[in-house]
């Protein structure tokens, strides 16, 4: 249903019906979910270079966007495709819709986030997927902040979480494969039933979970919620009033975050192989790569990209993430995200 819903949703834009399909010889399109953003600034930059008008096409979070991808791969919408993450990465490619291309620039990616060897999908971002607290709330209360996942359901911290829904979440299903790396199928269950007996809270999304339950950012109960490493620094950069420290901080330490990388690919049937090259290689230098940290609050993939100051100071990156393989995520999400609804939602 959500999936017509978006198809009817394209024809009924004036700007993209007819275009998105056919294009013209000076419009590059990509397709993404609609989390993506970039400056206008650095997209007039590559339109400039090459002469080409680039048309954002958004088609709902990453899992929808990329079913979108796959049931109009014989007559695709676009000629780019981004944010394909490693939860999703063995669907895209199984479905074969991407062409590989080795970007001259993938020598400044590092090399744990090249997941796909024959580079169909290339890496331009990461960020950790784990726990936040509210400083405040556990100074006053004067109990001490998680270190680890596995505190979280100690007595102590009974009634104080607040995850999101692996099926409508991809922070909930990042979490939840932060829970079966750290503890093994069938161990991860048994973490959530004791974290389900310590009453934790369950939100169908993101915004819900953090804007909606999180006490340090709204005038929610809830001091801990599932978010991302880069939220702290988040915090600063969009504070109404200055402030010079977060009032939260992330969990990253023992296997307690789960790294998100995503990448983009080149989509079968394009027209325009050599302006979506042109593009690859631009959106992994380091003018598009400096700019993905305030505009999505996740890594450059780009080891040679500099880091705004807010993120030098208050972003944390996970020395040991937790990893999943891609393979085994695409063989085993289906029964691992209904597992956990039976166990958790029932």
């Amino acid at each position: 249903m959500k999936i017509l819903k978006t198809i009817c949703l394209f024809l009924l834009i004036p700007s993209l019906s007819g275009q998105v399909w056919a294009g013209s010889n000076r419009e590059l399109v990509i397709m993404s979910h609609d989390s993506f953003n970039v400056s206008e600034g650095i997209v007039a930059k590559f339109e400039t270079a090459n002469n080409v008008k680039l048309r954002f096409l958004k088609a709902g979070d990453a899992g929808a966007a990329l079913n979108q991808a796959i049931l109009t791969k014989n007559n695709p919408m676009a000629d780019v495709f981004f944010g394909v993450d490693n939860t999703f990465m063995s669907r895209g490619l199984d479905a074969g819709i991407f062409e590989p291309y080795a970007s001259p620039m993938l020598g400044n990616i590092d090399d744990a986030l090249k997941l796909d060897p024959e580079f169909r999908l290339i890496p331009v971002d990461f960020g950790d997927v784990c726990l936040n607290y509210d400083k405040k709330w556990f100074s006053s209360h004067d109990i001490p902040p998680p270190t680890d996942m596995a505190d979280l359901i100690k007595p102590v911290y009974k009634g104080l979480t607040v995850v999101e829904n692996p099926a409508t979440s991809s922070p909930g299903l990042a979490f939840l494969l932060a829970t079966i790396g750290r503890f093994g199928d069938p161990g991860y269950l048994d973490f959530w039933k004791e974290l389900k007996a310590n009453d934790v809270l369950v939100t169908n999304g993101w915004e819900d979970a953090y804007w909606g339950q999180f006490s340090a950012a709204s005038e929610g109960k809830r001091p801990i919620v599932v978010s991302y490493a880069s939220s702290p620094p988040a915090e600063v950069h969009f504070a109404k009033t200055p402030i010079s420290e977060p009032p939260t901080a992330a969990v990253v330490e023992n296997k307690s975050a789960f790294r998100q990388i995503e990448f983009i690919g080149i989509l079968k049937g394009t027209k325009k192989r050599p302006l979506a090259e042109k593009l690859i290689d631009f959106m992994l230098d380091r003018p598009f790569q400096e700019d993905i940290p305030l505009q999505m609050f996740v890594f450059p993939a780009n080891r040679t990209a500099v880091l705004p100051e807010v993120f030098k100071k208050h972003a944390k990156i996970s020395v040991a993430p937790v990893s999943v393989d891609p393979e085994r995520i695409s063989a085993n999400r289906d029964k691992w995200i209904q597992s956990w609804t039976e166990l958790v939602l029932r």
